[in-house]
């Protein structure tokens, strides 16, 4: 049991898992504020269609009610968060690659046979595609 305590406390120290934590908090605020935008201030608006509050429009066959109403709110709320996060990871990814330093060019592999101008490997001593024989400095 001591052990198993160690692990989940490693596990629980990680650096990975406090971000997600912190991530986690934000995000259930961050869908409140969500929520009373678009309940308090979208949905009145879209109510004035229908003269009431838009969340609670459904259609009503004998004792069953279907809120689509509701389900349109749902929605919305799903492409603001998304559209949201969208933008704060294509700026956090913006801001994250001008960070880094640029990949150093990596060394060619092939070169061109200097009678056919075919590409081949850059060891190579004869071309394969017209048999001349290669000389070692030719590039």
């Amino acid at each position: 049991m001591k052990k198993f305590l160690q692990e989940f406390k490693t596990f629980a120290m990680r650096g990975n898992v406090l971000d997600m934590a912190v991530g986690v908090v934000v995000g259930g605020a961050f869908t409140a504020i969500i929520n009373s935008v678009v309940n308090d201030l979208i949905n009145p608006l879209i109510g004035l269609f229908f003269n009431m509050d838009f969340s609670g429009v459904g259609l009503t066959i004998g004792d069953v009610t279907i809120g689509f109403g509701a389900f349109i709110s749902a929605v919305i709320n799903f492409i603001i968060v998304a559209f949201i996060l969208f933008c704060v990871l294509k700026a956090f990814n913006a801001a994250n690659s001008r960070h880094k330093k640029p990949e150093a060019p990596k060394a060619p592999t092939t070169k061109k046979c200097p009678y056919c101008l075919s590409e081949i490997p850059i060891e190579a001593t004869r071309c394969a595609h017209c048999t001349s024989m290669l000389d070692v400095k030719a590039d």
